[in-house]
Formats: C-alpha cells, sequence, structure tokens
C-alpha cells in the first residue's frame, strides 16, 4: 500500500535549497551588475514550482536504502542538485523546439528576448534571447555538479553519486541530440521514438534519481540494478504519459498551447504509432501539419485522426503495462518498506497526472 509523507514540505525544502544557492551566486556576481541580475532573476524563475519528481525520487533513493537520514538538509540540498539539471535542460529544449511558453509563463529565451526589445538595444532581440538562454542553461547545468559536489556529504558518498551524475547528463543531452536529429529527418519509426524517449527523459527523470540517492546512501551494484528495474519503465511511462499530455492536455493545466507538440511536430510515440496505423490519407495529413502553426480546430482534427488510428489507446496501454512492470519490480526489491508504500505513491503520480 501507498504509504503518506509531506510532500508539499519537501518541495518547500527543495525550494529553499535552491533560492539559497542562488542566493550565494547573486552575492558572488553582484560585482558585474544589473545584466548578471538579470541573467539571476530568470535563473530564479526556472528553478520555481514544478512537481519536484526528480528530487523526490532522488530522496527516497536514498531513504529506500537508509530509513535513517543522518543530516536531511544535505539530504534535499543534493535531491535540489537534480531541479537545477531539470531547469537546464527545459531552458535548452525551449528553445530549440521554439516554444514560446513553459508553466505558464514565457519561455526563458523569450523573456530575455523581450527585454532586449523594450530596452531598445541594437541588433536581433531573438539572438540575444536565443544566447542568453544558451548560457543560462550551461550554468544551470555546472550549478547542478556543484550544488551536489557541495551538498555536504562526505567524499566517499558524494564520488560514487558523481559518476552516475555524469553519466546522466551525457545521456540526456545525446538523447536531445537524437532528438533533434529525428525532427530534422521528418520521420521516426517506433523504435527509434522509444531510444528517444528512454534517454532524452525517462532515465534522467526517475532511474538516475533513484540512482544518485542509493549512491549517497552506500548502494550497491545489486542495489542499483532492483532500482533500475523499478525507475526505468516507470521513467518511460512518465513521458508517454507527458507526449500524451502534449497533444491532449488542457492549456489551462498545462501552461501550453493546446496540442503543442504537433505544433513542434515532436516525432514522438504517440505520432509514430498514429502514422503507422492511420490510413494513408490520414497519415499524410497528419504527417503534412507536424511542424506547423495550427488553428485549434485543425488540432482537434489531428486529434480525431490519432484517436482514429487507434495511438491514444495503445500509448495508454503502453503506459499500463509499464507501470505493471514497474510496481512489480518494487514489490521485489530489498528495501524499506517505508520507502516502498511512498514509491508506489509517487509511481501513481508521475503517471497518471495531467500536467
Amino acid at each position: 500500500m501507498t504509504q503518506t509523507w509531506d510532500v508539499d514540505g519537501f518541495r518547500g525544502g527543495v525550494q529553499q535549497a535552491l533560492d539559497e544557492f542562488l542566493e550565494r551566486h547573486e552575492a558572488a556576481l553582484a560585482p558585474l551588475g544589473p545584466d548578471a541580475g538579470r541573467l539571476l532573476a530568470q535563473a530564479r524563475v526556472t528553478v520555481s514550482g514544478g512537481k519536484r519528481f526528480r528530487a523526490a525520487f532522488c530522496y527516497w533513493g536514498y531513504r529506500a536504502l537508509a530509513p535513517s537520514v543522518a543530516d536531511e538538509a544535505a539530504l534535499v540540498r543534493a535531491c535540489a542538485s537534480l531541479e537545477l539539471l531539470h531547469a537546464s535542460a527545459l531552458v535548452h529544449d525551449d528553445l530549440m523546439d521554439a516554444s514560446d511558453t513553459r508553466r505558464g509563463r514565457p519561455a526563458t529565451h523569450r523573456a530575455l528576448e523581450a527585454d532586449h526589445r523594450e530596452a531598445g538595444w541594437r541588433g536581433d532581440p531573438e539572438q540575444y534571447g536565443a544566447a542568453a538562454a544558451i548560457l543560462l542553461g550551461d550554468l544551470l547545468l555546472a550549478w547542478a555538479d556543484e550544488l551536489l559536489r557541495r551538498s555536504g556529504f562526505p567524499v566517499e558518498r558524494v564520488a560514487p553519486a558523481l559518476e552516475v551524475f555524469d553519466a546522466c547528463r551525457s545521456e540526456v543531452i545525446a538523447g536531445q541530440f537524437l532528438d533533434v536529429s529525428v525532427q530534422a529527418r521528418g520521420r521516426a519509426d517506433v523504435e527509434t521514438a522509444m531510444t528517444v524517449l528512454r534517454y532524452k527523459s525517462a532515465k534522467y527523470s526517475i532511474e538516475r534519481p533513484l540512482h544518485i540517492g542509493a549512491a549517497l546512501a552506500g548502494a550497491s551494484a545489486d542495489d542499483l540494478a532492483a532500482l533500475t528495474a523499478f525507475g526505468l519503465p516507470l521513467g518511460e511511462a512518465f513521458q508517454l504519459r507527458d507526449d500524451l499530455l502534449g497533444v491532449y492536455g488542457d492549456p489551462a493545466v498545462t501552461g501550453k498551447p493546446a496540442g503543442d507538440d504537433l505544433i513542434e511536430g515532436k516525432r514522438t510515440v504517440l505520432v509514430a504509432l498514429a502514422l503507422h496505423g492511420a490510413s494513408s490519407t490520414d497519415a499524410a495529413v497528419l504527417d503534412a501539419a507536424l511542424g506547423r502553426s495550427l488553428s485549434a480546430d485543425q488540432v482537434d482534427d489531428l486529434r480525431r485522426i490519432i484517436d482514429a488510428s487507434g495511438a491514444r489507446e495503445q500509448v495508454e496501454t503502453t503506459i499500463a503495462e509499464l507501470t505493471d512492470s514497474a510496481v512489480a519490480a518494487l514489490d521485489r526489491a530489498p528495501i524499506d518498506e517505508h520507502a516502498r508504500g511512498v514509491l508506489l505513491g509517487l509511481a501513481e503520480a508521475a503517471t497518471q497526472r495531467s500536467v
């Protein structure tokens, strides 16, 4: 059965750790003047809010093996480092996808572009926004490493966690490049789309956070393997849910335009299944529409094509199967019982969410 825990308190602790970290850097960068201040202000925006899934899975990856936490503040800081990694990925992802919004606010490159335009500076506002977003994403990536290293854990525990962190960053960046390449080619079969999903999102969203937390607790290779059996299929189910929300999500809840993934032309598993299962006429319509500006009526038409192809139902079935596999692995894992119950609740939240 699922176990309760203070979710709001944990999220508040993660936010406090991030705020304190940024305050130290704000003081260090103050001599650079107002430009550095503007960059730090955007950093604060990018690390505010969200479900904190990555931090939570890191925390309970630790608690799964070490039910008693010797230094709660150090563990929360270590977990918060994953939110800096996530923020970095979002800043870069929004720029690469030319997204206008994130969580109902202007995407970082759009906000900084607006700063340039409002100030009446010379040059191209869009280029300024793009350059600033690249630099902020790079800075957040560097800070993620720094916060984990300086979290307060002894070096003999931080070192193996950093090895996992290194692998995580390589995977997500390579997965992102694979995604960019898939979009450039304008085609992806289901297997390729699943590979993108696994490396761009699934591993760094759940499996690797679990591993980092477990490594901080002194995990063995067998411990990490048991957490992979739970975390990897769950991460895949998590991203498949995200893909459904990218097409069917309510903009008032997601903070993104209706059918945003269709407008951005994302070659997701959902789209790959739809192109395979639709009639030749419908598949041609869907394929031609991807990556174009779409009206609400056009988005509805594409949704009908996807529904008729059976792709939405197939993705829901796959989410259920992957979640069942993850839960079965969690049941077998030799971990703390309270942590097992909390992780079960997190699995439900990650795969049944509406945002």
